[in-house]
């Protein structure tokens, strides 16, 4: 068992002081006691102040809502399960002969426990910068692809977004010029929030000017923000 929780603890990147702890972490109710089940009910809210920061740090121009959605997301029973499964961390549960017969390494609901358990464990034996620096490694995959999907999102609906946090306005799109025959015209068009006009773009379809012309009003907010 010693020498399973070893490697264990190098997936997560933490040595505890009190393998006890860990071993507590990993009990299931069906086990026996001591169980799990206090460690997670901690965990459970370590996780959420650690990712809640992370995200507070990553998407600095997001509402509370949106922030909201993607703490969610990354912190309910499902998403908990598949970090856990990464770790191998079903692996090495202690489960009660039912549990076993039933595939409880398996099930969401006790990978999600045992995860938080494992963070409230740590939390407990080294403190917080240890708990925040381990459920950082778990979870910064899942934050990144986060950040590269919210910078692929259309400029349009980045740019209504930002102007209605910024000035509690949405942009106005204005076709200032046709150019071209009817078949192969070239529109532009300039995007304005608040009577000032914000950017300029021009394409072969008014959408695609819009997204350009929203495009380059979000480069000048951002130098000014």
């Amino acid at each position: 068992m010693a020498e399973g929780l070893g490697k264990l603890q190098q997936r997560i990147g933490y040595p505890f002081r009190q393998l006890g702890l860990l071993e507590e972490a990993l009990t299931h109710r069906s086990y026996g006691r001591p169980d799990n089940e206090r460690l997670e009910f901690l965990g459970d809210s370590v996780i959420e102040l650690v990712v809640s920061q992370l995200l507070f740090e990553t998407f600095p121009k997001l509402r509370e809502g949106e922030l909201s959605k993607m703490r969610s997301s990354l912190v309910k029973e499902e998403s908990l399960a598949e970090v856990a499964r990464g770790i191998e961390l079903g692996r090495h549960l202690k489960l009660g002969k039912g549990e076993e017969a039933t595939g409880g390494r398996e099930k969401a609901s006790i990978l999600a426990g045992a995860l938080e358990a494992v963070v409230a464990a740590v939390y407990i034996d080294g403190g917080f910068e240890e708990a925040f620096r381990v459920v950082e490694g778990l979870f910064r995959g899942r934050i990144r692809q986060m950040e590269e999907a919210w910078r692929d999102r259309d400029y349009k609906t980045q740019l209504q977004e930002y102007t209605q946090a910024r000035f509690k306005e949405v942009p106005r799109y204005t076709v200032v010029a046709e150019r071209g025959p009817e078949h192969s015209k070239t529109f532009e068009v300039v995007v304005s929030v608040g009577g000032r006009i914000w950017g300029r773009g021009s394409g072969r379809s008014k959408k695609e000017a819009e997204q350009r012309a929203a495009e380059e009003a979000l480069r000048k907010l951002d130098g000014e923000a």
